[in-house]
């Protein structure tokens, strides 16, 4: 990046905040939104963690849902609602032009199936739908590869009851068995879309 790009308050911005995603929803969204859709949305946090001069930008979103259903449901139609949008709605539209767009990559994330039970959790890329979202974000991976980004990429899955068995060998069980985290790379991922393949049972 240029020095004049660090120098402006944008880039300069810091914040560490949380609020529900539907109050940081623009009317123009809601509007389009199916009952099913704003309800899903009401359940929903957002929260940013952004100090760009300290390399971080985090975006987190948290939902509970009360069964297995609509865990599931949820999961498959969280991308119908524009993350972007809602990231812009909190820091006021404000990220510094030409910068990188990490967003691009949250918000396009549509491409898992899902199969989810009292007793599993399966998801599993669907690797036509890989494809398109890799074509989609191509030039935003670029860009972050010619600016040397780290792109990790960490899925952590906490549980009820103890896990018992786990297809994926990059995964690690916590010491309760309660909790399952994955850590990769985008770089990985690309070469290898079966590697954010979870399927655990219960």
């Amino acid at each position: 990046m240029s020095d004049s790009l660090k120098q402006t308050q944008q880039f300069n911005m810091v914040m560490d905040t949380s609020l529900s995603f539907l109050a940081v929803m623009p009317d123009s969204v809601k509007n389009k939104l199916t009952a099913a859709d704003l309800a899903m949305a009401s359940g929903t946090d957002l929260s940013v963690k952004m100090d760009l001069n300290k390399s971080l930008m985090k975006m987190s979103v948290t939902h509970t849902a009360p069964t297995a259903e609509k865990l599931q449901s949820y999961l498959e139609n969280l991308s119908k609602i524009s993350l972007d949008r809602e990231f812009d709605a909190v820091v006021k539209n404000s990220r510094p032009a030409g910068s990188f767009d990490a967003q691009q990559l949250v918000a396009g994330q549509d491409y898992y199936d899902f199969e989810i039970t009292p007793n599993k959790f399966y998801r599993v890329v669907n690797k036509s739908k890989f494809n398109t979202f890799l074509k989609k974000t191509q030039s935003t991976l670029a860009m972050a590869k010619a600016m040397l980004i780290d792109m990790p990429y960490k899925v952590v899955l906490n549980f009820a009851k103890p896990v018992k068995k786990v297809n994926n060998a990059k995964a690690v069980v916590s010491a309760d068995r309660r909790r399952v985290t994955l850590i990769t790379t985008m770089d990985e991922a690309i070469k290898d879309p079966s590697i954010m393949n979870l399927k655990i049972d219960f």
